[in-house]
């Protein structure tokens, strides 16, 4: 098999494991008022060391900014994060965890805790850390050449 063909089965299978992540993260913390894009967003919001505005947020996790300030304007009417003005942009307002979304974080997250561990039970640390190497290079080669092998068209 060539190159090409091996990194397109490596894409469909990788376009398969987020339908499941989605699917299985719902579930996961469906009870605790969240989604698994709300989870991945809270997130974001949570591990950064600044308070960031939608923009910022969108970048660091791939997404658009639209569908970020979707998400965001949702969890506001719903009491996980709050806006903030932001001192370096007047319109870019900062996005804040509330205690509620923090509440909602941290029970995910201890939720996804015992659940990433029965993912990993029998795989080697090894070639986890290989896969993710090997998605990491690939997503980078996007992000520093989104429109690549696009020359014939």
């Amino acid at each position: 098999m060539l190159a090409k063909d091996t990194v397109t089965q490596l894409i469909l299978e990788t376009f398969r494991l987020n339908g499941c992540l989605l699917m299985a993260g719902d579930a996961l913390v469906a009870d605790v008022g969240l989604t698994s894009a709300r989870w991945q967003v809270l997130g974001a919001i949570a591990l950064s060391p600044i308070p960031l505005p939608v923009a910022h947020i969108a970048r660091n996790m791939g997404l658009t900014r639209q569908a970020v300030q979707r998400l965001t304007n949702e969890m506001e009417r719903d009491g996980l994060v709050r806006y903030a003005p932001n001192p370096h942009h007047q319109r870019a307002k900062l996005v804040l965890l509330t205690p509620r979304g923090k509440s909602a974080y941290d029970a995910a997250m201890k939720r996804q805790r015992p659940w990433a561990i029965s993912l990993a039970n029998g795989l080697s640390i090894k070639r986890i850390e290989a896969a993710t190497a090997m998605l990491r290079t690939i997503r980078q080669r996007l992000e520093d050449h989104p429109k690549q092998g696009n020359d014939d068209a």
